[in-house]
């Protein structure tokens, strides 16, 4: 097929790539100049692991523009623009309304919209009345891409979404994928419940994250470890272990606007979603209340005390700092003496963090002579600590619960502490 992808983010970047090895010619619009220059010159200007490799290995399949016209000969225009969410809590749908608007002169009769933006339920009926061609179907199909692990789930995803009454498209659409991933995989359903199901896909996951992070705090007033408790919960196959990994609270571009989107549409309709809601709220005190361990633990050892915090991203193995816990944590850290570092998201977190925090060049430079070492994100080369020594007593906040306790307990010098113990 011929493709135009709309948007060049963590969604449109991985999904232009994939679908470029399946064989498809697809043109990649974005109207970021500097981005732009970047794709161009022919790198990816964000971090996602395989993504540049797998663009190398495609090129010829895959070209970047930002002129709109290029989308003429499209059989299928996917929108991946940002929503992001506005001041009272709504995804902020005015950037994929005016890609609505500018695709409507260039589409072809037979033509495909597909949204893949993450939009309320409703938007793709608003998008239908912005192109106005009885020749086009515009359908919602939502991704399900995780940061980090992107080009895993574009591969293998758990379920492809194709939101459509139209039995053409759909099957289009369905003969795309088919060859390529598991046809049981691809369900077919109406338009607004596609919308809904990834809503209330990412409400729920992150629920289930508030949820064990509320039996955490139970557990280390109990005397309860709750990776046992996590591990046990997680056997009931009705349950799952997946997103019971206790720590400090959910971020990135999602799982926060998703779920203020999600309760500000059921509130609109007079539906009153009170685990969301209470999710939500939760999220917010769970920021608030790890900055306030780590202040305790800064207020015992006094003002020269330096600090290394281990992790700025919102999760490992991407460079997104939206939303992220971390950076919101670190806000909050009462010392003007903090030293960071992350594999792949200082760049990003230095636009949005105050002077008062140093970027190290390395793991090894962040913690040396540190008092406290905190880590807010769970990247694997942290647990190089795990065989370092440390000349000096230092206290270890694994917020991520990262490392393996039987190791960092017996260290010398070192006071080792955790979530949910």
């Amino acid at each position: 097929m011929n493709i135009a992808v709309i948007g060049s983010g963590y969604v449109g970047l991985p999904t232009a790539c994939g679908l470029a090895s399946f064989g498809n010619h697809v043109v990649c619009i974005d109207n970021n100049e500097q981005k732009l220059a970047i794709l161009q010159s022919g790198y990816m200007p964000l971090f996602e692991d395989g993504l540049q490799e797998l663009y190398e290995s495609n090129k010829s399949n895959i070209r970047f523009s930002g002129d709109m016209s290029d989308i003429r000969n499209a059989d299928l225009i996917i929108l991946a623009v940002g929503t992001p969410m506005a001041d009272d809590g709504s995804a902020d749908l005015q950037y994929i309304y005016a890609a609505a608007d500018e695709i409507k002169p260039f589409l072809q009769n037979g033509a495909i919209v597909a949204t893949k933006s993450t939009v309320p339920v409703g938007t793709n009926d608003e998008i239908e009345r912005i192109i106005d061609n009885k020749n086009v179907t515009v359908v919602s199909m939502p991704e399900f891409l995780r940061e980090g692990y992107a080009l895993h789930d574009f591969f293998r995803p758990d379920r492809i979404i194709i939101g459509t009454d139209n039995v053409d498209a759909y099957n289009k659409l369905r003969d795309l994928y088919a060859p390529h991933i598991s046809p049981d995989k691809i369900i077919r359903t109406s338009r607004r419940s596609a919308e809904i199901i990834k809503y209330a896909s990412n409400a729920f996951l992150a629920t289930k994250i508030q949820f064990i992070n509320e039996i955490a705090d139970l557990c280390e007033q109990v005397g309860a470890n709750v990776s046992d408790v996590a591990d046990g919960m997680g056997m009931d196959s009705r349950i799952g272990r997946k997103f019971l990994n206790a720590g400090i609270g959910y971020g990135g571009s999602c799982f926060p606007k998703d779920t203020n989107a999600l309760a500000y549409v059921a509130n609109k309709h007079g539906v009153h979603l009170g685990l969301v809601s209470k999710t939500i709220q939760g999220n917010h005190e769970r920021r608030q209340n790890i900055a306030n361990r780590i202040n305790a633990q800064i207020d015992k050892i006094g003002e020269n005390a330096r600090v290394a915090v281990l992790g700025l991203a919102f999760k490992n193995g991407t460079d997104d700092v939206r939303y992220s816990p971390a950076i919101d944590i670190i806000k909050n850290i009462r010392h003007n003496q903090i030293y960071a570092y992350d594999p792949q998201a200082m760049k990003n977190a230095s636009n949005v963090l105050g002077s008062n925090v140093k970027y190290a060049n390395s793991l090894h430079d962040c913690i040396e002579n540190a008092d406290i070492i905190v880590i807010l994100t769970e990247w694997p080369e942290f647990r190089e600590m795990e065989s370092a020594t440390f000349e000096h007593p230092t206290i270890i906040l694994d917020y991520r619960n990262l490392l393996d306790e039987n190791v960092m307990s017996t260290k010398e010098n070192v006071t080792y502490k955790r979530i949910g113990k």
